[in-house]
């Protein structure tokens, strides 16, 4: 402790420079965290938890039904019956006809629960009536449908529809508002002329258990089980690949700071080299001469780390209370959510800690190599 005591400054210097490191590798993992959260539940807005799809288009499944209202994770469910078509908006004075491809999914009212869109969307959705449509906010304005106008769609049968444009929906995800529309399920049977579902969307109490609770509906069942994460797989990828991204070229900043500890150590090693071999003269064994120096090198990481801390846990509390705002009209979210999680901040303290003991190992090697007899000779 003497040691770190003579030279304050430097000390003082190589532990603000582990701090800041540590700090801004936990306010930027919980910013990822954030955003990767307010995507995923934007995705989810329109997206139901899990797709169960039957192998053969067929009647409504009264058995599949039963069991559905019965288990005690499903907490809303609406048959629907999918297909894709052109929709277009007919030309009219001043305009001409707008034209793009939909995904186009038939539902029921309970649609409306197990999607979460805005409340005024809900209503309209669980409102539909055969004839009706809505369009995904960017379907819309690619083919200028805004207001109750007429819309024509041409599915994959090549069967001709007019249909009501009776709302627009906006999830903040580009691929869903740019693709997806909604219509009543009596409204696309009756374009197939099939009284036939393509299968069940689901809604879960809990999202990350749709692939077991897929499993278990399907096992006996002639359904394939499609969950959320397996739909938005590439999605999930690109955001675990940009917080490895994030995580690895703010934790260089972490690596340079501890290394500041090895120089500290380097030079108090020169300095003190007499008194080194002393101590090995005396009777001080290596191991004795290495723990002294990775005591001192744990003395000074650790304070960078608990200082680090601190202050990414202020700068997250305080974008939690004042966040920090996004223009609404460029991006899905108005402002940059936070999310910190423990698992974060444990493993910048563990790998943190290992750094600054490796930075401190050096020295210390050095310092164990002095031979007493040579230095006092």
């Amino acid at each position: 402790m003497a040691h770190l005591r003579q030279r304050r400054a430097q000390n003082a210097i190589t532990v603000l420079g582990i701090a800041v490191g540590v700090m801004v590798l936990i306010a930027a993992l919980s910013l990822t965290n954030g955003f990767t959260r307010s995507l995923i539940d934007a995705t989810l807005r329109a997206s139901p938890h899990l797709t169960l799809t039957a192998f053969n288009p067929q009647k409504r499944d009264p058995a599949l039904e039963a069991a559905l209202r019965g288990n005690a994770e499903v907490l809303a469910f609406t048959p629907f019956l999918a297909d894709k078509g052109l929709i277009t908006r007919p030309a009219s004075q001043g305009r001409s006809a707008g034209v793009d491809f939909a995904t186009l999914f038939a539902v029921t009212p309970e649609a409306a629960r197990v999607l979460q869109l805005n409340a005024n969307e809900t209503q309209a959705l669980a409102a539909l009536k055969p004839g009706q449509i809505m369009l995904g906010s960017s379907l819309s304005q690619s083919v200028g449908a805004y207001g109750h106008e007429q819309i024509r769609l041409l599915n994959s049968q090549q069967r001709r529809a007019t249909l009501e444009l009776a709302g627009v929906f906006h999830t903040g995800n580009y691929l869903i508002d740019s693709a997806y529309a909604f219509t009543s399920l009596e409204t696309l049977q009756k374009l197939q002329q099939t009284s036939n579902v393509s299968g069940y969307q689901i809604r879960l109490r809990d999202p990350d258990r749709a692939r077991e609770v897929g499993a278990e509906l399907t096992r006996e069942r002639s359904y394939s089980a499609l969950p959320w994460q397996s739909l938005y797989g590439t999605l999930i990828d690109q955001l675990a690949l940009q917080k490895k991204v994030i995580g690895f070229v703010v934790f260089l900043i972490v690596v340079v700071a501890a290394f500041g500890i090895a120089n500290v150590l380097t030079l108090t090693v020169f300095e003190k080299t007499q008194e080194i071999a002393i101590l090995r003269a005396i009777g001080a064994g290596s191991r004795d001469i290495v723990g002294i120096f990775l005591t001192e090198g744990l003395v000074l990481g650790l304070a960078g780390l608990v200082l680090g801390d601190l202050l990414g846990l202020g700068i997250a509390a305080y974008f939690t209370w004042r966040p920090f705002q996004l223009p609404g009209d460029l991006y899905f979210i108005s402002a940059l959510p936070v999310e910190v999680r423990f698992t974060d901040i444990l493993w910048v303290n563990l790998v943190g800690l290992g750094t600054t003991l490796v930075a401190a190992y050096l020295p210390a090697r050095r310092a164990a190599a002095i031979e007493p007899a040579r230095i006092i000779r």
